[in-house]
């Protein structure tokens, strides 16, 4: 693993680098990105920059140094050659008081650099009872306050599943703990809206571009009778849902196949699509 911390690499990445009184730390006041990397690549770097910015500017933080995030990716790329690898790329308030309040000091910026294994082609995920907030002030924002992804995905694992589904606080599905999540519905491909409260997902950006996608915002209880179940990430790229709840589907079905032969064949075409 290799860390630019503030405009300067570390010699020793699991050395001491964030002041105990950062905002990000101890109250989760910051925004992150991670990005995939392929054959030493960042993999739609300029989207994640731009969400980066949205989430930030979401949070009232000033804006990224968006060049200088760049050069700090590069730098960090520079130690490794990562065949497969990911990039995490945190913005917080920086240090602060120790409350809610904001202080005056300069935001923090860390990038990490580090492999990563391929994911499984397939998964199973189980819904949790906890509704996203879709009217909420961090609906949308891919923020550092993590810890209700914590608790649902811990509530996956104890049910043998690698991710938690959420519905909306008006029961629609909304999506993971890390993924958007697609299904296929009279072989229709449909994914909800952002007006969900979903994350604006950049592989799910991708593949509205690449692929005929419906967005409808639908009752959660939809995936009860969807022929496909997938989700979408930057880890996971299009993976197939092999069980949904104690439901089990074929996985990957024919419409999910296609997809994931799809995004195989076109991340190494367009690297910043």
């Amino acid at each position: 693993m290799h860390a630019w911390v503030n405009g300067q690499l570390l010699t020793d990445p699991q050395s001491p680098a964030i002041v105990v009184s950062d905002h990000g730390l101890t109250v989760g006041d910051g925004v992150f990105e991670a990005v995939k990397v392929i054959d030493g690549r960042p993999f739609a770097l300029t989207r994640h920059l731009e969400r980066l910015g949205r989430s930030a500017a979401a949070l009232g933080l000033p804006a990224p140094d968006v060049e200088g995030l760049r050069e700090a990716v590069s730098d960090v790329l520079a130690q490794e050659h990562l065949a497969l690898g990911r990039i995490r790329i945190t913005y917080t308030g920086g240090p602060a008081p120790l409350g809610s309040g904001r202080g005056d000091a300069m935001p923090t910026t860390v990038v990490v650099a580090a492999p990563m294994n391929a994911a499984p082609r397939t998964s199973a995920v189980v819904t949790v009872p906890w509704p996203r907030n879709e009217r909420g002030a961090l609906a949308g924002v891919k923020s550092t306050s993590y810890a209700e992804n914590v608790v649902a995905l811990a509530e996956a694992a104890k049910q043998d599943a690698s991710e938690a589904i959420f519905a909306n606080l008006a029961g629609h599905l909304c999506e993971g703990t890390g993924s958007n999540v697609g299904y296929v519905v009279g072989g229709e491909v449909r994914t909800p809206t952002l007006a969900s409260g979903c994350l604006a997902g950049v592989t799910r950006a991708v593949l509205l571009e690449w692929y005929d996608v419906r967005e409808v915002d639908e009752p959660i209880e939809v995936l009860d009778s969807a022929e496909e179940i997938f989700l979408l990430s930057t880890t996971r790229d299009v993976q197939a849902v092999h069980r949904w709840n104690d439901r089990d589907l074929e996985a990957p079905g024919p419409v999910t196949r296609q997809l994931m032969e799809l995004w195989a064949a076109r991340e190494v075409e367009d690297i910043d699509p």
